[in-house]
Parts: structure tokens; C-alpha cells; sequence
């Protein structure tokens, strides 16, 4: 997980949030005791926003641009610390070392292009899928070949790392299909969206 910037402002929030946040100081204040079911409270907090007028959402409409004025303020006068982006993560060592594949994703540099060949309208995510229903219909025994190579890949990542903390210099492995499938997931994961706390 990439640390983060405890001093970066606090992002935006959004209309929505603001009505939830005024929902659960009310469920408080009428049942101190109780706790609250989150998936039940999040379902009565959505239902009740889509019932509101136009009028009634104003409110906290107005509260949200006034807090996205304050974050664009605090954005304008922050300054990240050394070696952190704008966003307030610690930058990735573009020279480091990637982090080696697991066996499925191994598996899935090798089965891809067939998958994509033999169902050419297939999305990105039903492609995944594809190859995550093959890989678990595989056998032990014939997972095996992918699991040793993702094991050789992972010690020579290791041997890679040594030399890169020592200092020293080390060679990247050409095959980057095999190679960046598990780090082109992790970053994507790792994106946040300023606005994440936007629910509608």
C-alpha cells in the first residue's frame, strides 16, 4: 500500500455526503444505543435523498460548494513534501525493480491472446473473467508449471531488490507481459478519485 501525506488537505464532499452524514447525527441523537447495520442505514439514507425536492437538496448543495472552495484553497497553498506527488502519494521509483506476476497472471500472459482471438467482442473485464474461470478448472498438476515460473520470477525480483537497495544495478525481464500484469492491477487499485466519497 503507497503511504500517504497526512498533511494533504482533505478531499472534497460531495452534496450527498453531507445529507448522510446529517442522517447519521440524527440516528444518534434518536437511538444513542443502538448500532446502526450499515448496508440497511446506507439503502434508507439513498431512498430518502432520491425522495427529496430540489429545494430540500439545495441545502446541502450549497454546503458542498462551499467545502470545494475550501479544498481548491488548501490545494492552491499545499506543497507536497519531497518525493510525493500532488496527490500526496510517495512517488513509485520508476528505475525499482516491478514486482514479479503470480502464477495466474503467468497463466494468463500465455492464454490471453487466445482468449482474445477465439472471443474477439470481449471486454477487458469479461476477458479477466474468462481466464479466471480456465485457471480455476485447471488441476494442481497443471497449474504447476505456472506456479514454478512465478516462483523463479519471485526470487530473482528478490535478488533484483537486494542489489537496487544496495545500490547496485540489475537487469529487468524482458517478457513484460508476464511480468507487469500484477502491477498494472495494483495500480490501477491504488487510484483514488478525489471525489470517492461522492455516492450519487
Amino acid at each position: 500500500m503507497m503511504r500517504k501525506d497526512v498533511n494533504k488537505p482533505k478531499g472534497k464532499t460531495s452534496a450527498y455526503a453531507f445529507f448522510v452524514q446529517t442522517c447519521r447525527e440524527e440516528h444518534r441523537k434518536k437511538n444513542p444505543e443502538q448500532s446502526v447495520n450499515f448496508a440497511e442505514f446506507s439503502k434508507k439514507c439513498s431512498e430518502r435523498w432520491k425522495a427529496l425536492s430540489p429545494g430540500e437538496k439545495k441545502r446541502f448543495e450549497d454546503m458542498a460548494k462551499a467545502d470545494k472552495v475550501r479544498y481548491n484553497r488548501e490545494m492552491r497553498d499545499y506543497v507536497p513534501p519531497k518525493g510525493f506527488g500532488k496527490r500526496g502519494r510517495k512517488r513509485k521509483d520508476p528505475n525499482a525493480p516491478k514486482r514479479p506476476p503470480s502464477a495466474f497472471f503467468v497463466f494468463c500472459s500465455e492464454y490471453r491472446p487466445s482468449v482474445k482471438q477465439q472471443y474477439p467482442g470481449l471486454s477487458i473485464g469479461d476477458c479477466a473473467k474468462k481466464l479466471g474461470e480456465m485457471w480455476s478448472k485447471l488441476s494442481q498438476s497443471e497449474k504447476q508449471p505456472y506456479e514454478e515460473k512465478a516462483q523463479k520470477l519471485r526470487e530473482k525480483y528478490d535478488r533484483d531488490m537486494v542489489a537496487y537497495r544496495g545500490g547496485g544495478t540489475f537487469a529487468r525481464n524482458p517478457d513484460s507481459s508476464a511480468q507487469g500484469g500484477e502491477e498494472e492491477e495494483d495500480e490501477e487499485g491504488e487510484e483514488d478519485d478525489e471525489d470517492d466519497e461522492d455516492d450519487e
